[in-house]
């Protein structure tokens, strides 16, 4: 019997807002259903994302390192998935093995590297042309957003896309420290 998936929209699992689904199936064998998974439009989408900008008041408090522990155990997941998440790939799009389980490879390494980032996350002080001053620069989130991938890597370019995105958050005291800093300087 195939797998019934469902949307996960603001900490829940939920069908689309149209109620409908669509059938996946192996492009090798057309009457193999993998599984059925919401006809998602416009409506969830906004769901979603309204549900995100929520989620981003408090998320964006919590300092890049702690986001980097998370990463680092989405990242030992997928690792410990990564033969049922390539096989999967494999069987819904019709890659070679080798290929679905490169796709869920990468999506580990970058779910790694971004996880270390979180401990590595600057900003920049440069030399200015003005004297007594420096030019700053400090990584500041832009908020939610949503994201319409190509079907070809279904793991890896989400993964390229999210973890950075997930790490690249600056909590209110930065944000803090920099009108304290343009207070300060007169910008």
């Amino acid at each position: 019997m195939p797998t019934s998936y469902l949307n996960f929209i603001d900490g829940k699992p939920c069908p689309a807002a149209s109620g409908k689904t669509l059938a996946s199936t192996n492009p090798a064998d057309t009457t193999d259903v993998i599984g059925t998974v919401p006809a998602s439009g416009r409506a969830d989408v906004d769901a979603a994302v309204d549900a995100a900008r929520r989620a981003f008041a408090s998320w964006r408090l919590v300092p890049a390192p702690k986001r980097g522990e998370m990463l680092f155990r989405a990242a030992e997941l997928l690792l410990k998935k990564k033969e049922e998440l390539g096989r999967l790939v494999t069987q819904e799009m019709g890659k070679v093995l080798a290929e679905g389980l490169g796709d869920v490879q990468e999506a580990i390494d970058m779910a790694f590297y971004m996880a270390g980032e979180g401990r590595r996350l600057t900003g920049e002080t440069v030399p200015s042309e003005l004297p007594f001053k420096d030019c700053k620069s400090a990584r500041v989130p832009i908020g939610a957003f949503s994201l319409i991938t190509p079907w070809n890597f279904p793991v890896a370019i989400p993964a390229w896309k999210i973890f950075p995105a997930i790490i690249a958050g600056r909590g209110r005291r930065g944000a803090a420290r920099g009108r304290q800093y343009r207070a300060r300087h007169g910008r």
